[in-house]
């Protein structure tokens, strides 16, 4: 998504009545800036590739969170957002599903905030996140996603097949398999040309819909 357009879709949250109040003190996209600088100050190297905190507690002074508040579940989801675009970006991986935390510090000065993270499996098994935040959890079955109504997920898009693609267990992880679609099937902004395995965050393009994938 990057900061920019992080920016303008909270700018359009907070038109009209909140407008007046965010144009003072701790803005949303210095904490945007301040959570991928610390994803990057973070990161290590590990087997499988460089890993990066995917649990993040934004402390905020009591002015700045009395502000936030009106839009706090959209910020929430804004701020999820970004930690996966630029970890996708910068090939990042997470271990488990990306969590934002907004606390009070009094202490705080307004304007101000602390940044705690963390790398942590916490969040339960392997799930698919659609679009309109729904999670799926993973099992031991196939996730199938097509059109058809007996398809796991269900997804109601003349570019998609009737069994466009399919998630399924491989080893301890899960891989990603196009189904013969007309459109095929891209992970991470490339078309599949054979099953690819699933990292924490990957994002997947069936048609004109985005899933992402976590695994904790």
């Amino acid at each position: 998504m990057g900061l920019q357009q992080f920016e303008r879709r909270l700018e359009r949250v907070v038109e009209g009545v909140f407008a007046r109040a965010f144009r003072s003190g701790l803005q949303p996209v210095e904490i945007g800036r301040r959570l991928t600088r610390e994803m990057d100050l973070q990161r290590t190297l590990a087997p499988r590739g460089t890993l990066t905190p995917n649990h993040f507690v934004i402390t905020l002074s009591p002015e700045d969170a009395d502000r936030f508040a009106p839009i706090e579940d959209e910020l929430v989801t804004e701020l999820v957002s970004v930690a996966r675009d630029h970890a996708a970006r910068e090939d990042y991986v997470f271990i488990g599903p990306v969590i934002v935390e907004l606390e009070v510090d009094e202490h705080l000065v307004e304007g101000t905030l602390d940044l705690a993270s963390e790398m942590t499996r916490t969040g339960g098994g392997a799930t698919v996140v659609l679009g309109d935040g729904r999670r799926i959890p993973l099992g031991s079955n196939p996730l199938v996603i097509g059109r058809l109504p007996e398809c796991d997920v269900v997804l109601a898009d003349g570019n998609v097949s009737r069994r466009h693609a399919e998630i399924r267990p491989h080893g301890d992880g899960w891989v990603l398999a196009d189904l013969g679609s007309t459109n095929g099937t891209r992970l991470n902004g490339f078309r599949l040309t054979a099953p690819r395995e699933l990292r924490s965050g990957d994002e997947i393009a069936v048609g004109n819909s985005l899933l992402h994938f976590e695994m904790a």
